[in-house]
């Protein structure tokens, strides 16, 4: 055949094109690959919305690849929008080609959340019958929810006696408003929250993209009987990071703090802020070690003697139980040094995370927040007793204190007629808000509230407090305080801190005669029996009792 220069001229232009978009394609899977990565490592540095972005680019280019859809899903789900979660959960799954085998693991998930139990169920099983036999089943902790939906139905068909009512507009606000921590005299309120200090507040570029939080302050309000506006804790309490709760002591002396300094932090340790003369708070200090490491501390609180300390860490140690345990520090002397921390064990900790802890000013129920034991969802609040020495097994607090929601702090009154929690649970004003519940009608202070009829309760406890003086120069005196009932049991010790103005504090069931007795080396022997009376319009009662030692002559 007569090879025309025509004919040669067609064969190259073909051979070209097909060339170039050979070039072409190879580009653009290349430039697909790219955008994967890229997508990914936004999802796994916690960037949902910049990852969102490019596999939203990727799943329009090509529709076919449901894979897109369901990563998309998992960063609505971790930035907590549910709705839109949904919506792409169910897009992936009518798009034949996902190769996700944990799908219907996370409809389970996103149902769950939802409220719509037996819906969640039925793709939890979904998930198994399609796993049947690989390592997804228990990697997946697919029965761990489906217990949790197992113990949802049940708390939910069996409510408690209580009431709850979202605190309103005067504390909460469209954004996240929580973990609450009252002193022991019910009169001040602090927390976190992520509303914007003015109009042009810094958000957390970095992070979720939310503005930073916050520590708030309120007071009670004894006249009207509610709380009052909420405003900035005065003083230096608050930085340009994010600042956080995690209590106030009982005395009111001193916050608790949870920063993520980028400078001084290492990923999140526990700050202390002490009370100026004047009101005023001053700079946080951390903690230190034993309580702080390089690893994540957070949700401390100080017992009402103020010789322990309880709180959350995610420390890989030796007894460590899983992501977050909880851990306790013990000193001899209020100012002295803290003890090496210790694990509270496998009766409190699970392989799940522990956190929100709050000991109640009996100084031995203790309350905490976890997604493991039988949570309803998420997490879930429990209380345990101190009983010769040891912890019993936790008690889930029940349904409508917790919901399948995230419940993640609890503080109790005094006198134990009054809780407040911190929940993302339906129906909120923001993200996460601030609730009252009513504990009139159930004693959640006894071991077993159900069987104490709350007509014949104890009048809850009051406060005992004062200073401690020497006789010469009136000089503030560090001393350990005894305090026996009428059988000459010891009802409670506690000990004056010379730094403070020998003040000591210490709460006692109310309504019972008592007799202090304190002994101190060259100075006269003290005894002295009084009543401490009780409140009745269930506010905590407050007596003020100052001692003064002689010196022996």
């Amino acid at each position: 055949m007569k090879v025309t220069p025509v004919y040669v001229f067609l064969l190259g232009f073909i051979f070209g094109f097909l060339n170039l978009s050979a070039q072409k394609s190879a580009l653009e899977n290349a430039n697909d690959k790219i955008r994967q990565f890229n997508a990914t490592g936004a999802y796994n540095r916690g960037e949902y919305k910049s990852a969102i972005t490019l596999y939203k680019e990727l799943l329009n280019d090509r529709p076919g690849e449901g894979d897109f859809a369901f990563w998309i899903g998992e960063c609505y789900f971790n930035m907590d929008d549910i709705v839109s979660a949904l919506e792409y959960f169910k897009k992936a799954e009518q798009i034949s080609s996902i190769t996700k085998t944990d799908l219907h693991l996370e409809l389970g998930k996103v149902y769950q959340l939802m409220g719509e139990l037996e819906k969640a169920t039925s793709e939890f099983e979904e998930f198994k019958k399609q796993n049947a036999g690989t390592k997804a089943i228990k990697e997946s902790d697919v029965e761990h929810f489906l217990g949790q939906c197992y113990t949802a139905k049940e708390l939910i068909a069996n409510p408690l006696p209580v009431t709850i009512d979202n605190l309103g507009s005067i504390i909460n606000t469209e954004y996240e408003d929580k973990h609450p921590s009252i002193t022991a005299d019910g009169k001040k309120m602090i927390f976190t929250s992520r509303r914007p200090r003015e109009k042009d507040s810094p958000v957390d570029k970095e992070g979720d993209g939310k503005y930073f939080q916050d520590i708030y302050v309120s007071l009670w309000d004894t006249a009207k009987k509610m709380w009052g506006d909420a405003d900035l804790v005065p003083g230096s309490i608050n930085s340009d990071y994010n600042d956080a709760v995690c209590s106030i002591s009982p005395d009111g002396k001193q916050i608790f703090v949870y920063r993520n300094d980028p400078i001084e932090a290492r990923g999140g340790d526990i700050w202390v802020s002490k009370i100026s003369s004047t009101g005023r708070w001053g700079t946080p200090k951390p903690m230190g070690r034993p309580i702080n490491t390089t690893y994540w501390e957070g949700d401390a609180c100080l017992s009402p003697d103020g010789n322990t300390i309880y709180f959350t860490s995610e420390r890989k140690v030796k007894g460590a139980m899983g992501k977050s345990d909880i851990y306790m520090c013990t000193r001899a002397s209020k100012g002295g040094e803290w003890s090496d921390a210790v694990n509270l064990g496998p009766e409190i900790n699970t392989e799940y995370d522990e956190g929100g802890v709050y000991i109640a000013a009996d100084g031995k129920t203790l309350f905490f927040c976890s997604d493991g034991h039988n949570s309803m969802g998420s997490y879930d609040i429990f209380k345990t007793i101190k009983e010769n020495g040891k912890w019993t097994k936790p008690v889930n607090l029940g349904y409508p204190i917790n919901t399948i929601g995230a419940e993640k702090s609890f503080i109790i009154t005094t006198n134990g007629k009054t809780a407040y929690i911190s929940s993302d649970r339906q129906g909120g004003l923001g993200d996460e808000d601030i609730y009252k519940v009513d504990l009139s009608n159930y004693p959640i202070l006894e071991k077993d509230p159900g069987k104490v009829i709350a007509a014949k309760l104890n009048p809850g406890l009051s406060i005992l407090k004062g200073t401690i003086i020497s006789n010469e120069g009136a000089s503030a005196l560090a001393v350990e305080i005894n305090i026996y009932d009428e059988s000459g049991n010891l009802a409670g010790n506690t000990l004056s801190h010379a730094e403070d103005g020998g003040d000591y504090f210490i709460t006692l069931p109310g309504n019972k005669k008592y007799t202090v007795k304190i002994q101190l080396k060259d100075y006269k022997s003290l005894e002295e029996t009084f009543m401490l009376p009780a409140s009745k319009d269930g506010s905590t009662y407050t007596q003020v009792k100052d001692f003064l030692l002689y010196k022996k002559q």
